[in-house]
């Protein structure tokens, strides 16, 4: 895969949480793959569930190391919720009908080009304009990136106005 992945804050939670065996080596494993090959992408937005949530975990994390964890994702180049995000998640969440909050994460997805969401909140192998959503607990690393390609337009009614003039045989 070469594709750039965008990542939400429910892979980023579960690599840190010891009480999920199942699912904290698979979210770990995207997570050393993204890093390994550049390939990771974030918002603004998604970092802050992150660093709250890691913060309520009680006596497990400390604020500091939360804030140091959730520092570290910087180098990823989180998208901000800026105007463009904010336009494009209306056409979003009018379009496919997702929660305010899903539509700000896809839209700083697809702003950012990436070609796969990386979540366990939204439908596995939905397909939000350019942007596939694959759940990090049943899509494999080496599989390849779903690409988007428009269907061809379909002309439902005969062309208007006058018939193209024939030559007239000789």
């Amino acid at each position: 895969m070469t594709a750039l992945v965008f990542v939400d804050a429910n892979v980023l939670l579960y690599a840190r949480d010891a009480s999920e065996p199942a699912k904290q080596p698979r979210a770990r494993a995207w997570l050393e793959y993204l890093w390994r090959e550049a390939l990771g992408r974030t918002s603004v937005q998604v970092l802050s569930e992150y660093y709250v949530n890691l913060k309520r975990k009680g006596g497990a994390v400390s604020p500091e190391d939360a804030w140091q964890d959730t520092r570290m994702y910087f180098a990823w180049h989180p998208r901000e919720v800026d105007e463009e995000v904010f336009l494009r998640a209306r056409d979003i969440e009018q379009r496919f009908r997702l929660s305010w909050c899903e539509s700000l994460i896809v839209a700083a997805a697809q702003l950012q080009d990436c070609g796969v969401l990386l979540t366990e909140d939204l439908q596995d192998g939905a397909l939000l304009g350019t942007v596939a959503v694959r759940s990090p607990f049943t899509y494999s690393i080496g599989e390849p990136t779903v690409s988007y390609v428009a269907p061809p337009l379909r002309v439902r009614h005969r062309p208007r106005g006058r018939p193209p003039r024939t030559a007239i045989p000789a």
